[in-house]
């Protein structure tokens, strides 16, 4: 007999996306139909088998026939089914109420109760769910589970498990988590699957949001004594892998079968052309951003061919983010997701032209070309934002590399002297008296007792602190910001660097051998090499020496999951490994490499301009080396092989330039100018020189205003200053010049009536000289007189 029970589990779904996934677990004991006279010697026996004193022995029997007279009286046709009926999985209060007639306080019921119920699960009468083990909470019946379901497999088990290296601590855990499947199942320890292990992580998904802590080292214990492959690890059997587009088309549960057709059939034409997640982007803001929003607010639209009403409405909402427990903000992506929702109905316009399959889905696009023009003024103001985070985050890196360092050196010289120090007896650190301590569990036998964690009490609050955890976690800290800073490479490239990865080149030229570390191909598919500063080798050496020395002088071989294309990468000996809380080593992931930024940066105390704690990313540090090395005056060309970019613009957009960049950058084109005119020029002049330049200013002040000729060239109009174009005339000279235009005008009459037709043309030339200038000088009155409209700024002043 089954009972069936519906879970959510990972995997392909069917063309019903609301087709619940069922999963059949067998819920039934093996001693399912006894009758309570049979039940009873059965326990009292096992009772026997485990030392129960004849006074425990009766209490046993007193609470087992409480709760089996109980059961008795449930609907049903097997004890299974009466556990259920009488819904003892959904609380524990009934444990106060048992044995019926039975006349004693509420703790001695209670009492003889647990002790009945442990008995029936421990010869698996009845089969409860997670949920009751979990709040039944008997640390005396997991341990009762070891030792008498297949006790010698359990003994070879953790043999096996404690010579590979588990921790005693990550040992119970697992074998807990095993205790409560085998509790759950029916099953004994050799029998447990796969299948268990996702059911009891989908049980922890939905009851906490996190997967059950002790599931990595159950498998890890099935591992060992070959019931589960020993070459597949818990992390790989999760693995989904890439969805197929019909899955991911299916999460938003679209009601219009030919809509939800035509984008499943548009998306699979683009995605060869994307990567995995880029195109997880796109299915995201087509089908959840676009045509989701469409059917949830407008449930009446059933064709791509959108009303003009609904369309504007729908751009509307894509303005901002709307979340259940936040407040609107405005979309950063709104003009992102307006492109690609009018290159998919472009696309279809297009494609039907070649197949008329298409056709009837060639439409009017909703988002007009007009309404995407502002994404280069987007893309340029993300740019400056970039910079301005740059230039506020470089001046303050100094401050994060030293207190990166300086916690490194505490934790481990603390780690150093808590080791040295014995379990209770007292040491000082720093002025701070710290006492060495273990957990309770581990007192319990001197094998416990001699575990790697180091602990110590803090002085402040009384707490076990794990020195061990947090020098670990000291030093990753560091060694990701030394990295980070001196070589600019992504996250992930970061955290697929290997011991293979260094190599060495010898120069053509001089013949000296240099250290190169190879950047293997991420996001752009380029692979690239990187010269080896001496800062940057003494990082890595430091790096593969602990690796080496907390593993048998060997780097272990390890697998690194590729979050972006959700795949698993070879086994090879990657550099940024740690062994966590666990005994395995793996691969820093992502979002630990995140966790140890904040934690580094929460120590310095470091604020942005708003008074915020300032946040460092990978991508900072990326962005603030390309700005270093081109300031440094490494051309950019140069810089952008080194950043792996393709397009120079992109390596252009990551520089930040600082004013005083711009001021030194100039004053270095001065001195280069400098250096190519001859050197006499920029010599102390002579008094005598200093007396002529000074009597060239003296003798450029004319009539009207002042001569604008350069210094040392001669007068070429020959002192014609009216008709000359270097004249500056002076406002106030303004009055003078009209005089002489009069009198030109008079002279030019007495020639002509004279006959002197060469002198009046010359003087023409004059006159007509003279009153361009009063001309010009008029409209430059006149535009001295507008208006400034006064905006109220405050004035700033030279101190």
């Amino acid at each position: 007999m089954t009972d069936t029970t519906t879970v959510s589990l990972p995997g392909p779904r069917s063309e019903d996306a609301d087709a619940p996934l069922v999963l059949e677990i067998s819920r039934r004991g093996p001693i399912d139909d006894l009758t309570p006279s049979d039940l009873l010697p059965l326990l009292t026996a096992h009772g026997r088998r485990i030392n129960y004193s004849q006074d425990r022995l009766r209490d046993l029997k007193l609470g087992a026939q409480g709760i089996l007279d109980w059961l008795n009286k449930q609907p049903g046709d097997g004890w299974q089914r009466r556990w259920l009926a009488a819904g003892a999985d959904r609380g524990l209060d009934w444990l106060n109420t048992l044995p019926e007639g039975y006349a004693a306080g509420v703790d001695r019921r209670r009492a003889l109760s647990r002790l009945g119920a442990i008995s029936l699960l421990l010869n698996r009468v009845v089969l409860p769910d997670y949920d009751f083990l979990t709040a039944f909470g008997s640390g005396c019946l997991f341990q009762e589970v070891q030792r008498t379901v297949q006790p010698e497999l359990v003994t070879e088990m953790l043999k096996r498990s404690a010579a590979a290296g588990m921790p005693s601590r990550r040992l119970e855990q697992g074998m807990k988590v095993l205790a409560k499947m085998v509790l759950h199942t029916g099953k004994n320890f050799d029998q447990l699957s796969g299948e268990d292990f996702e059911h009891f992580r989908t049980w922890g998904l939905n009851r906490e949001n996190r997967v059950p802590p002790g599931i990595f080292p159950a498998w890890d214990l099935l591992r060992s004594i070959d019931v589960l492959p020993a070459n597949v690890s818990f992390k790989e059997f999760c693995h989904q892998g890439q969805r197929p587009t019909l899955e991911l088309v299916d999460r938003y549960k679209l009601r219009c079968r030919e809509v939800r057709d035509v984008l499943i059939r548009y998306l699979d034409e683009r995605r060869p052309s994307l990567d995995y997640p880029s195109f997880v982007a796109l299915v995201g803001h087509l089908v959840g951003s676009f045509w989701s929003d469409i059917e949830e607010h407008h449930p009446d639209v059933d064709s791509l061919h959108l009303p003009e009403e609904v369309a504007t409405a729908w751009k509307e909402r894509l303005k901002y983010v709307t979340k259940r427990r936040s407040t609107p903000r405005r979309r950063k992506s709104y003009l992102l997701i307006l492109v690609e929702v009018r290159s998919f109905y472009l696309d279809l316009q297009e494609w039907a032209l070649d197949d008329p399959s298409w056709a009837p889905h060639a439409v009017p696009s909703p988002v007009r070309r007009g309404e995407t023009d502002g994404l280069q003024k987007h893309r340029r103001s993300t740019i400056a934002k970039m910079h301005q985070r740059v230039r506020e985050r470089l001046p303050q890196l100094p401050v994060l590399v030293e207190t990166a360092e300086r916690h490194r050196r505490d934790q481990e010289t603390l780690l150093a002297a808590a080791k040295a120090t014995a379990i209770g007896e007292t040491f000082e650190h720093a002025a701070v008296a710290y006492r060495r301590v273990i957990y309770k569990t581990h007192l319990k036998s001197e094998r416990r007792a001699r575990t790697e964690m180091v602990l110590v009490e803090d002085p402040g609050t009384g707490e076990a602190i794990d020195l061990t955890q947090r020098e670990d976690e000291a030093f990753w800290s560091w060694a990701i910001i030394e990295t980070l800073r001196h070589t600019g490479i992504r996250r992930e490239e970061l955290l697929e660097i290997t011991h293979l990865a260094l190599v060495s080149y010898r120069m053509a030229d001089s013949g000296e051998l240099v250290p190169l570390l190879q950047i293997v191909p991420s996001k752009n598919n380029q692979e690239r090499l990187l010269l080896v500063s001496p800062e940057l080798a003494s990082v890595l050496a430091t790096i593969i020496t602990r690796l080496r020395n907390t593993n048998g002088g060997t780097i272990p071989m390890t697998s690194r999951y590729d979050t972006h294309e959700r795949a698993f990468g070879p086994i090879l000996p990657h550099l940024f490994q740690r062994r966590p809380r666990g005994h395995r080593n793996e691969v820093i992931s992502p979002g630990t490499v995140q966790d140890l930024l904040d934690a580094a940066l929460a120590r310095t105390g470091l604020r942005d301009a708003a008074g915020e704690p300032l946040k460092f990313t990978a991508h900072d540090f990326r962005r603030m080396f390309a700005t270093e090395a081109v300031t440094g005056g490494l051309p950019v060309h140069i810089a952008a092989r080194l950043l792996g970019h393709e397009d120079l613009a992109t390596t252009q957009a990551y520089l930040a330039v600082f004013q005083d960049d711009l001021i030194r950058s100039y004053r270095s084109f001065l001195a280069q100018r400098r250096s190519l005119r001859p050197e006499a020029e920029y010599r102390d002049p002579t008094d005598e020189e200093w007396r002529e330049f000074q009597q060239h200013f003296a003798l450029r002040k004319v009539e009207l205003g002042t001569c604008g000729r350069p210094y040392g060239t001669p007068c070429k109009h020959e002192h014609a200053c009216v008709r000359c174009p270097m004249l500056r005339i002076d406002p106030g000279q303004r009055k003078r010049l009209i005089e002489i235009i009069h009198s030109l005008t008079d002279r030019i009459k007495e020639a002509k009536s004279n006959g002197w037709l060469g002198e009046a043309e010359g003087l023409q030339v004059s006159l007509q000289a003279a009153s361009k200038k009063l001309t010009a000088m008029d409209q430059a009155r006149a535009r001295n007189k507008t208006h400034i409209a006064d905006l109220g700024l405050p004035q700033l002043r030279q101190p």
